[in-house]
């Protein structure tokens, strides 16, 4: 069973997807806007969105960003429009697959079968551990040394940016715009901060390692040697 974000406001059009989703064995999660939407991702993690793209408060481009900050996943987009204009734009900003409505029910299970195949590692393929690290991206889970880490949304963000970029020394601008592009009030200290509680968290497991290694006056990277 694959969870399945479904972002729609036309209710009558939300409905039947839904139950075709669930029908060919999804569990589903409707909302009828994008504030919704980002709670809901902010509540767990699923494995594929599907997208309107004019919705009442955001478009489903922008939204399509603010979720993939938030963590890497399919995204296939609905459309009234379906110009070559805006499909080069979804494609653009990374989306999966294009359907424009009206649309055959067959059709869309096809398409969200084929781009939850292309997410899927398959099951011979177990994530490396590098420095005592195995990062579930799907799961937006990270283990250390074999320990789960109890991390906040943003010591997550902040440590999968690092883990992306092995050895790579990241700016807290860099790190600001990856972790915290929605949080507007933030500022650079934040990262200060958030790096010194995920210290904290990584040292409680392994006393003697300090695989975060702070560069003064540039930023901070993740030493995996």
């Amino acid at each position: 069973m694959k969870r399945i974000l479904l972002v729609e406001d036309e209710t009558a059009i939300a409905d039947t997807v839904t139950y075709a989703l669930r029908a060919d064995g999804h569990e589903v999660r409707h909302c009828l806007d994008g504030g919704a939407a980002l709670q809901a991702m902010d509540d767990g993690a699923f494995d594929l969105a599907i997208l309107d793209v004019g919705l009442p408060d955001i478009s489903g481009f922008a939204l399509c960003g603010e979720l993939r900050r938030r963590a890497p996943l399919p995204v296939v987009f609905l459309t009234a429009q379906a110009s070559e204009a805006e499909r080069v734009l979804g494609f653009d900003l990374g989306a999966d697959d294009y359907i424009a409505k009206p649309f055959s029910l067959r059709e869309l299970l096809a398409r969200v079968r084929v781009a939850l195949r292309r997410a899927t590692p398959p099951a011979h393929e177990t994530p490396a551990a590098p420095g005592g690290f195995a990062h579930d991206v799907e799961g937006r889970r990270i283990r250390y040394h074999g320990h789960p880490l109890d991390l906040t949304r943003y010591e997550y963000g902040l440590l999968a940016a690092l883990l992306a970029r092995p050895g790579a020394v990241l700016t807290r601008a860099q790190l600001m715009d990856r972790v915290w592009g929605d949080a507007l009030g933030s500022g650079d200290r934040t990262v200060d901060t958030h790096v010194k509680t995920l210290r904290g968290k990584l040292r409680q497991i392994a006393p003697g390692a300090d695989p975060l290694r702070t560069h003064r006056g540039i930023g901070y990277s993740l030493d995996l040697d």
